[in-house]
């Protein structure tokens, strides 16, 4: 690349790097939680049976911090860097203090819509007060800045509502990571080597998160990846080359799952923020799922059928049709929310069943 030194073999380095670094500091993290008491303890709203440490997630974020600086630098691209760096901190700042003794909902969402005003409003801002170009900013463009907001504001939270079983998040993250990454690859789109670095930095962080959690990711963690894979899907719709939906279709468990939920949630006046275990995932494991096996069909759907989907609209011959891409998406999300409402019905079922057999065998 034009001004810069960064070559496969650097970038190949710094993603193995990566991972090393992010595997080396959950130990850390581990110990610190330990000597802190940082501990998440079972009850009647979570999923496990073991006190646990949390607050992991610290290691992939600091890990995929000096992942993407690294490259910045080696590709001469440092002047990205305010544009992300400051909004990766901010999540992490209140995803750290809420893991050390929580934070109400309000402070967090006050940061979390910070954040994502500053990756595209606040440009456009600048650029309207402060011209540094001959830009007009349009109102089609300020409501794409709004919904652009809105959209990386729930990505940060549905990804904090998933993640409340062994490894579900953090292999989740890596799936749409390394896709996006391919995809990228395969259209001949810059950027792939960043999507690689979060991907690594939850690849070095997994050995201890599944398939038994010997610590938790916390806020800090979860936050943080749910807005580097809403800012990495937005990064493709803006990438002509990848189909439009792309990054939607990859992301389909999990906005499927946290969404359904939090409206049935609202619709049934629940205070939709507070803890809970509603979500399939969580009906699963109620139903005698392992942790595992409910992360194993998560994984099935993203293989079996996200992946191809994405794949089949990505063709040479397909990646530019408004109309493949539109089919993709509604196949995927019928059937995710077919999928959704007839699992959520099983489970209800299969838990109605057994709650019958303990009383009458009272």
């Amino acid at each position: 690349m034009a001004g810069g030194w960064c070559g496969f073999g650097f970038r190949l380095a710094v993603v193995i790097a990566t991972g090393g670094l992010s595997a080396f500091l959950t130990v850390l993290a581990i110990r610190y939680a330990m000597s802190r008491r940082l501990l998440d303890l079972p009850g009647q709203r979570r999923s496990h049976a073991q006190p646990t440490p949390r607050g992991g997630g610290i290691a992939i974020v600091v890990a995929m911090l000096a992942g993407v600086l690294a490259l910045a630098i080696g590709e001469g691209r440092a002047d990205r860097l305010p544009l992300l760096l400051p909004p990766v901190i901010g999540v992490a700042w209140v995803g750290w203090l809420d893991d050390h003794g929580g934070l109400s909902a309000l402070k967090r969402l006050a940061m979390h819509l910070a954040a994502a005003v500053w990756v595209f409003a606040g440009p456009l801002l600048l650029i309207t007060v402060f011209p540094l170009a001959d830009v007009d900013v349009s109102p089609l463009v300020l409501i794409t800045a709004s919904m652009v907001t809105l959209w990386i504001a729930w990505s940060i939270n549905l990804h904090n509502f998933m993640d409340g079983i062994d490894g579900l998040l953090t292999l989740q993250a890596m799936f749409v990571l390394l896709a996006l990454s391919a995809f990228a690859l395969l259209r001949g789109v810059e950027g792939s080597a960043l999507l690689l670095v979060g991907a690594a930095a939850c690849a070095g962080f997994l050995p201890f998160n599944f398939p038994r959690a010997r610590i938790f990711m916390g806020d800090v963690g979860s936050g943080v990846l749910g807005f580097v894979i809403g800012v990495g899907v937005l990064w493709q719709i803006a990438n002509p080359r990848i189909a439009a939906t792309t990054g939607l279709i990859l992301c389909s468990a999990f906005v499927t799952d946290a969404t359904c939920t939090l409206l049935s949630r609202v619709l049934r006046g629940r205070r939709w923020y507070s803890a809970h275990r509603e979500h399939l995932y969580q009906w699963l494991v109620r139903s005698d799922f392992s942790h595992a096996q409910v992360v194993g069909l998560y994984m099935a759907w993203n293989l079996l059928l996200a992946l191809p989907v994405a794949y089949w609209m990505n063709r040479p011959i397909a990646a530019s049709s408004p109309a493949a891409s539109l089919a993709g998406f509604a196949f995927v999300y019928v059937s995710a929310l077919t999928a959704w409402g007839l699992g959520k019905r099983w489970c209800l079922r299969r838990v109605r069943l057994r709650s019958l057999s303990c009383n009458c065998a009272s």
